[in-house]
């Protein structure tokens, strides 16, 4: 029993990590139709900049300047990016592809080479370094840090698309941005506000990826990139809770399968995972697998009314 609990709450906090990397993408994919191969990159920048401060401070005091500093990171270079290179590329999807992907390779290339290629153990505090008792099972305090910052995030991005006037603004102008312009409101501020937010979530999750881990090193935005973007291909652009969703259901399968089947075999079973989605999921114009079951099950048919004699006019039946 405690293996199973121990297994759940660390698949649990490796989904909170692809969360707050997917919701980032997803909410500059799904608003902006902007695929932006950069994120990772920001991760990568936001973790070495979050590192040399909680290196350079120490402790709780320097964890949470390290959080500020990553978060802060994230979102100056996805405003810069976006300012100096997305704005120029709205409605040219293969010029985005290209620019972003330059970036993925070029970003964390130019951290080895100041950084060196050799990993680098994450200053961890003394109060989040141990273990919580949790129904019989010693449970890393860093996997429930992961899994609170998850919920809250969740919570915040929900609320920034259902109730801020820039939300509204954001979602409106994805569907008609030259009858929102027409109305006087500047769309492309509101876009870039939600590059801004997509970084700074790119910046909180490298910082919480070293305290998972307990290292960095140039190309881990990279590999955690990858898993990001088959949460958001799972969950869909729809909602971000289906994001949510899918990241627990990855992060979990992924624990599982490593401990139950063999290590190394949790990456095969989320891309078992990823198809079985993909070929349920209908696609525009084909009916969905569960509707063609249907049509092959036998139809129930209900059982018929006892017939009633019906009087006539006459009072005859």
């Amino acid at each position: 029993m405690s293996t199973f609990v121990l297994l759940t709450l660390t698949g649990l906090g490796l989904g909170a990590l692809y969360f707050l990397i997917a919701s980032g993408l997803a909410l500059i994919f799904g608003l902006m139709d902007v695929l932006n191969f950069a994120h990772g990159a920001f991760l990568t920048v936001s973790a070495y900049a979050a590192w040399q401060t909680a290196t350079a401070v120490g402790g709780v005091n320097g964890l949470l300047l390290a959080l500020i500093t990553g978060t802060l990171t994230g979102t100056v270079l996805a405003v810069v990016v976006e300012r100096v290179l997305i704005r120029r590329l709205y409605g040219r999807p293969k010029e985005q592809i290209l620019v972003t992907v330059g970036l993925s390779l070029t970003v964390p290339a130019l951290v080895q080479a100041y950084a060196s290629a050799d990993s680098r153990p994450f200053p961890v505090p003394g109060s989040l370094s141990g273990t919580v008792g949790v129904l019989g099972a010693q449970v890393p305090v860093t996997r429930l840090v992961l899994i609170a910052a998850a919920v809250l995030v969740l919570a915040g991005v929900r609320l920034f698309l259902s109730r801020t006037r820039y939300g509204l603004i954001v979602r409106a102008g994805v569907e008609d941005r030259a009858m929102v312009t027409a109305l006087g409101i500047d769309v492309t501020r509101a876009f870039t506000l939600v590059f801004a937010l997509g970084g700074a979530l790119a910046g909180l999750a490298g910082v919480l990826a070293g305290l998972y881990f307990g290292s960095i090193s140039p190309h881990q935005g990279t590999g955690l990139l990858i898993f990001a973007f088959v949460v958001v291909i799972i969950g869909g652009l729809e909602s971000i809770t289906g994001v949510a969703l899918a990241a627990v259901t990855v992060g979990v399968v992924q624990q599982y399968a490593n401990y139950y089947v063999a290590g190394g075999f949790g990456d095969f079973a989320v891309v078992i995972v990823l198809a079985a989605v993909v070929l349920a999921r209908p696609a525009p114009g084909r009916r969905s697998v569960l509707h063609r079951l249907r049509e092959l099950l036998p139809a129930q048919r209900p059982a018929a009314a006892p017939s009633t004699s019906v009087p006539t006019a006459g009072g005859q039946a």
